[in-house]
C-alpha cells in the first residue's frame, strides 16, 4: 500500500460534459501500489465467503504477476470485504475521486506523464485501426510509477470503483472525496476507470471514465485497494 497524502484538485476535464471540470478536495488515505494480482486473489479467495462465493481463477490470461481480471464489481467488493475481515482493517475499492487523484499524482496532463502516451509508458492499442497492442495484459509493474509511487494507472486493465454511475458530475458534484451513492430508484451502474490493454489513448486519461453493470464479468476488467 502507498500514503496518498491529502490536497484539492480539479477532477474531470473541460472537453466532456459527463466528466463537467469542479474541484475537489480528498483526505489523505492508503492505495494498493499495483492492481490487484492473481496471486493475491488466490490467497483472499480461498477464505471463508462473506456475501459470495469467489471463483479461485478466473483470470483469463494466467500469471501470479499479472492483474486479477475477468471479475466483477461483486467479486471486487467480496475480495476487500475478506481482506477487511483477515486483517480487521477497512479495506474498499477507490471513490472515483480517490483513483483520479492518485492517478494523477499532483498533474493536470491528460497523463500523468504528460500529455501523450507511448507503448513504452502504458499497456494500451496505441493504434485501434491495425489493433497494435500486446492483447493481454502485463504483469504489475512492467511500467513506470506515477510520482505517488503507483502503478499502471493507464491501461492494462480497467478498474473498478466504488460509486454509483452518475452520467455527469454537473450538479451531482462531490467535493470532499467520498463516493457517490445514488439514491434507491436510480439503475445502479459502477464505475470504471483508466482503460486496458485494448482501449485507445482517447480511455486511457485520468479523467477518462465509463459505467459498467456491477455483474458484468470481462477479461479486461480489474481492480485495486484502498484503506
Amino acid at each position: 500500500m502507498i500514503s496518498i497524502p491529502g490536497g484539492t484538485f480539479w477532477m474531470g476535464d473541460d472537453h466532456s460534459y459527463a466528466s463537467y471540470r469542479h474541484q475537489v478536495t480528498v483526505p489523505s488515505f492508503y492505495m494498493a501500489k499495483y492492481p490487484i494480482t492473481q496471486e493475491q486473489w488466490r490467497a483472499i479467495a480461498q477464505l471463508q465467503p462473506i456475501n459470495r462465493n469467489l471463483t479461485i481463477e478466473p483470470a483469463y490470461f494466467p500469471g501470479d504477476k499479472r492483474p486479477i481480471e475477468n471479475i466483477s464489481w461483486l467479486d471486487a467488493v467480496e475480495f476487500c470485504q475478506r481482506l477487511s475481515h483477515l486483517t480487521n482493517r477497512n479495506y474498499q475499492l477507490p471513490s472515483e475521486a480517490q483513483w483520479e487523484y492518485a492517478c494523477r499524482a499532483e498533474t493536470t496532463t491528460s497523463f500523468h506523464f504528460g500529455e501523450k502516451i507511448t507503448r513504452k509508458l502504458a499497456n494500451y492499442n496505441f493504434d485501434d485501426v491495425y489493433r497494435s497492442y500486446v492483447e493481454e495484459t502485463t504483469g504489475v509493474g512492467t511500467f513506470f510509477p506515477n510520482a505517488f509511487g503507483l502503478y499502471d494507472m493507464h491501461g492494462n486493465v480497467w478498474e473498478w470503483c466504488l460509486d454509483d454511475w452518475r452520467s455527469t458530475y454537473y450538479g451531482n458534484e462531490i467535493t470532499d472525496g467520498s463516493a457517490f451513492i445514488a439514491p434507491p430508484n436510480f439503475t445502479r451502474t459502477k464505475a470504471v476507470r483508466g482503460g486496458c490493454f485494448e482501449s485507445p489513448l482517447s480511455e486511457c486519461h485520468s479523467a477518462c471514465r465509463y459505467p459498467e453493470y456491477p455483474v458484468t464479468v470481462r477479461q479486461t476488467f480489474g481492480f485495486r485497494v484502498c484503506k
